[in-house]
């Protein structure tokens, strides 16, 4: 801590998301907001520069999770950290098994400060090992645990339909929609691309900008562009463009 402020980061791709968090901090006399991100590696980037005193963390987002943030962080300079999820219920139990702090989406103010008053604790005990430790078997478990959607539903006004995943080419969002093209047929179902991008296996499917997931295996030529984007065509003849932001979701593929 500076000047007896706690030195905080926002991390969160979603710019509601990490507004909501700041105006949580708004009233707090002794927080000192010094970032915020929008993915996991700027975050990376700025916790070893700015060596905040308490990280506001997503789990969910593009480049890295907030689970590669914390592992690419540690052991040296990991700050206190809440971590902030849309996580089910499963997820949510191994939190509370783990005493670590996390907040549920949408944020409840009462326990957003209940979870600050926490992270000052920890703080003013300066380095707590028994935190890291614990956020060490979290990692290991869920990455042995986790288990993916193989089935996506559709539900419709008289049937509900079952999608293999493995038949989906792309997903794209459509306003308050997940427009679902598996070959000849297009599916919508009312999800959010973030909601929608941690149910899938990401060996399986990439985000390739911030509206579209495809399905690795319909990737059949990826053409670099001049401005850090990739031109991805599959399979079938469709051509897209990722973002410059979701670049090294491609590069790792290449990597592979």
């Amino acid at each position: 801590m500076t000047g007896g402020k706690i030195r905080v980061l926002v991390v969160d791709d979603e710019p509601l998301a990490r507004r909501g968090v700041l105006m949580q901090l708004a009233g707090e006399p002794d927080v000192e907001v010094v970032g915020e991100c929008t993915n996991g590696l700027e975050a990376v980037e700025k916790i070893q520069e700015l060596a905040p005193d308490l990280v506001f963390l997503d789990v969910q987002m593009p480049e890295l999770d907030g689970f590669e943030v914390v592992e690419a962080c540690a052991p040296r300079g990991l700050p206190a950290i809440v971590f902030v999820t849309a996580y089910d219920q499963y997820a949510l139990k191994a939190f509370e098994a783990h005493a670590l702090d996390y907040l549920l989406k949408p944020i409840d103010g009462a326990r957003f400060h209940a979870a600050l008053d926490r992270a000052r604790e920890q703080i003013e005990r300066q380095a707590d090992r028994g935190v890291n430790a614990r956020i060490a078997v979290l990692l290991e478990e869920m990455r042995r645990d986790r288990s993916y959607a193989e089935r996506i539903v559709v539900r419709g006004r008289d049937r509900i339909l079952l999608v293999d995943v493995s038949d989906v080419d792309t997903i794209e969002a459509a306003e308050n929609y997940m427009e679902i093209r598996a070959g000849r047929q297009t599916h919508l179902v009312r999800d959010t691309m973030q909601n929608m991008e941690a149910k899938l296996d990401p060996r399986r499917f990439l985000r390739i900008r911030r509206s579209t997931i495809v399905n690795v295996s319909r990737i059949k030529e990826l053409r670099p562009l001049f401005n850090g984007e990739y031109s991805v065509l599959l399979s079938d003849g469709t051509e897209l463009v990722s973002s410059r932001r979701f670049r090294r979701n491609l590069d790792a593929l290449l990597g592979d």
